[in-house]
């Protein structure tokens, strides 16, 4: 388990900046159509780049299941992290590999996420954690939209479900509020400590860890 992540890391300054800050994990992002995409051959020189104790966290958007595993075995990723579409039933084609299940915080609230876990319950295929990231209709992540946090609680107060990655809009100005208002289990950032998207800034990297740090602390 990890507390801080940073995700959409591009390149090996980065995710060096990014270890030396103190997070505890990183993100990789292979959706083709977000500004912070990388290919595989991109990806395997960060993951070496990088210390071993670091969790590694693959992003996926609507991806085939087979090519899913592929690079996760492929680059000894220690997460998958799927932040598209997929339904309860994509899980179970993992092949128990662990996952993180980004689920968006609409207009009706947690209650959608409740009913996504239930039926993962069923199959037996429930993601070791959820990601609760903002919704923007098209969008599948790292807009910048702050999530909601007043729903982000109710989640909280349910028994029997993976821990929470609280993710959506999140910077080291407002991270440790969060932390303090929904009591996540972890925090996940990607454009909230960016200098332009798939770049990041590392004094905002190292000031969104110590926030974060504090606040769990």
């Amino acid at each position: 388990m990890f507390r801080i992540k940073i995700c959409g890391i591009t390149n090996v300054d980065d995710a060096v900046a990014v270890a030396r800050a103190g997070a505890d994990a990183v993100g990789l992002n292979f959706y083709a159509r977000s500004p912070r995409y990388i290919a595989l051959g991109t990806a395997r020189r960060i993951v070496a780049a990088l210390p071993k104790e670091m969790v590694k966290v693959g992003l996926f958007v609507n991806a085939d299941p087979a090519d899913i595993c592929r690079v996760c075995d492929d680059l000894g990723l220690d997460l998958i992290q799927l932040h598209g579409d997929e339904p309860p039933e994509f899980l179970a084609q993992l092949g128990g590999r662990p996952v993180m299940r980004a689920l968006r915080l609409g207009t009706k609230g947690v209650q959608p996420v409740l009913e996504y876990l239930r039926r993962c319950r069923e199959l037996a295929a429930m993601p070791s954690l959820t990601l609760l990231d903002s919704l923007i209709p098209g969008e599948y992540g790292g807009t910048g939209k702050t999530a909601d946090w007043t729903a982000a609680k109710q989640y909280i107060v349910e028994s029997g479900l993976p821990p929470l990655v609280l993710a959506g809009g999140l910077t080291p100005a407002n991270v440790a509020d969060a932390i303090r208002t929904v009591h996540p289990a972890a925090v996940d950032t990607a454009s909230g400590v960016e200098s332009s998207p798939g770049r990041k800034d590392p004094a905002a990297v190292a000031a969104f860890v110590q926030a974060a740090r504090a606040a769990f602390s």
